[in-house]
């Protein structure tokens, strides 16, 4: 391995997160929560990374669902402590006016 790239950890706990949003939300409000949402890293430590996008297929299979998120953990014990942390609850209450659907996901990464 490269020695300037760190070591991928063994295993790697993903959190797929999918967004459907109201027509009534505005581009602003779905800006901000874009950027409440790429907040919590900085605010919950057992985040290991994170990373975002909007639908951009040509498939049209989107569901109504516009945007995906990842978040990714290296325990059990870390995606836990996220799930009630005060930090993603009052995230959750600032999506929640605007959320049509959601769809989430978890999974160990294999190689």
């Amino acid at each position: 391995m490269n020695q300037h790239q760190p070591e991928r950890p063994v295993q790697l706990l993903r959190h797929v997160v999918l967004f459907g949003f109201k027509e009534s939300s505005s581009s602003t409000q779905i800006r901000e929560i874009e950027q409440a949402f790429a907040n919590l890293p900085g605010q919950i430590e057992g985040i290991h990374d994170f990373e975002w996008g909007t639908d951009v297929s040509v498939e049209q299979l989107s569901q109504g669902f516009s945007h995906c998120f990842l978040v990714t953990f290296l325990s059990e014990a870390a995606r836990d402590a996220y799930l009630p942390h005060p930090a993603h609850r009052a995230f959750v209450e600032k999506l929640k006016p605007h959320l049509k659907k959601a769809l989430v996901i978890d999974y160990w990464a294999t190689r």
